[in-house]
């Protein structure tokens, strides 16, 4: 059994996607990223068009369980910018209802927190945690690009596989596990960290076999 989450990075002019497959054996695998860009001197109405467009083509070719996607605040960006990208939101977790998808808004601090155990993170902490997590010779670029496969990683371990059902997507919520220690200390992991540990451990197993 294995869930799909699809993360937004919501913007005008970059809008990060990642797409992310969680399977039972808690590895986390890179499906598709990429960034759908609009150019800034383009009227409101089309740039929204072509971000909604972009996200419509992502649902319907990868059909994920989960849209993951950014929270903001008013305090984080300018007025005009935060209007715009409440835009895309609304443009995006409408389309994710459209097609039964559960949609669900994670805070920057929350992202961090899950991918990386500390909240104020910085981004290239981000990435670089993501690049560990999915096993990728390089960091994502940019890093629209990364915070939006953060946001599928942290969506992917506070929704239990056993709510991706049909009937779970429409009338469950999800639990919270808890999360393990980090061996030789006493502090906790995230379930993402497990995650890549977990692959850490399988992929130095696989090395050691004779083949």
């Amino acid at each position: 059994m294995s869930k799909r989450i699809l993360g937004i990075d919501p913007g005008l002019t970059r809008c990060g996607a990642g797409v992310v497959d969680y399977g039972s054996d808690r590895r986390m695998r890179l499906v598709h990223v990429e960034v759908i860009r609009t150019a800034p001197g383009t009227e409101l109405p089309e740039r929204l068009h072509s971000i909604g467009s972009g996200i419509e083509r992502l649902l319907d070719a990868y059909e994920p369980q989960v849209l993951a996607i950014e929270r903001v605040f008013a305090e984080q960006r300018n007025l005009n910018t935060v209007m715009g990208v409440a835009q895309v939101i609304g443009i995006a977790i409408r389309e994710a209802q459209r097609r039964g998808i559960r949609a669900q808004l994670h805070t920057p601090s929350e992202v961090k927190a899950a991918v990386s155990g500390y909240g104020q993170a910085e981004k290239a902490q981000v990435a670089e945690m993501v690049r560990r997590i999915l096993r990728l010779a390089d960091a994502p670029k940019p890093a629209d690009a990364a915070d939006a496969l953060a946001l599928a990683i942290c969506a992917a371990w506070k929704t239990p596989l056993v709510d991706m059902t049909p009937s779970a997507r429409t009338h469950g919520s999800g639990t919270h596990t808890k999360p393990a220690a980090v061996p030789g200390t006493t502090r906790a992991m995230t379930p993402a960290q497990e995650a890549w540990l977990a692959a850490e451990r399988a992929s130095k197993s696989g090395r050691g076999r004779l083949r």
